[in-house]
C-alpha cells in the first residue's frame, strides 16, 4: 500500500446542522451537500488541502454501505490534529469553534513540550486538538 490519505469521513447524525458547523461557522469551503437523488447517498466534502478533503456522511449511511451497524457518536478512541502556525492562532480558533456550537473539551493551555493546545469536539462528539507546535510547522 502506498502511503496516501485523500478522504477523512466523519460520521453525523445531521448532515445539515453538519455542513452548518464545518462551513459556517468554521469556514470550510464546500460545494454543499451532494448525492441527495440516492438512498443513504447524501455527503458533503470540504477542501482541506490540496489532495485531502473532509467527507461528513451520516452514520446510517456508513453502516448500511459498509454492513456494520450503526456506530456510538463521537468516538474517543482518536482525535483530529489541526496545527497553527501560533499560540494566539490556536485561541482564535478554539473561539470560532465554541461560537460555531463546538463544546470546549480543554481550554488551549502550554503543553509539556513547549507547544500551545487545546480540545474541542463538534457537533457529533469528533474531537479535535488545536495545536501550536514549536517542533512542527504546519504547509
Amino acid at each position: 500500500m502506498k502511503p496516501s490519505l485523500t478522504v477523512l469521513t466523519l460520521t453525523v447524525e445531521n448532515l445539515e446542522k453538519a455542513v452548518a458547523f464545518y462551513h459556517d461557522g468554521m469556514g470550510l469551503k464546500t460545494e454543499g451537500i451532494i448525492g441527495t437523488e440516492f438512498e443513504y447517498g447524501a455527503v458533503a466534502f470540504f477542501e482541506l488541502q490540496k489532495g485531502l478533503k473532509l467527507g461528513l456522511w451520516p452514520r446510517k449511511s456508513l453502516a448500511h454501505d459498509s454492513g456494520l451497524p450503526v456506530s456510538q457518536a463521537g468516538s474517543p478512541g482518536f482525535s483530529l490534529g489541526h496545527n497553527v502556525s501560533s499560540e494566539s492562532e490556536v485561541d482564535q480558533v478554539m473561539q470560532q469553534a465554541e461560537a460555531a456550537g463546538a463544546v470546549m473539551v480543554k481550554a488551549a493551555q502550554k503543553t509539556f513540550y513547549g507547544g500551545y493546545a487545546g480540545y474541542f469536539q463538534d457537533l457529533d462528539g469528533h474531537l479535535w486538538e488545536v495545536v501550536w507546535n514549536p517542533h512542527f510547522e504546519p504547509a
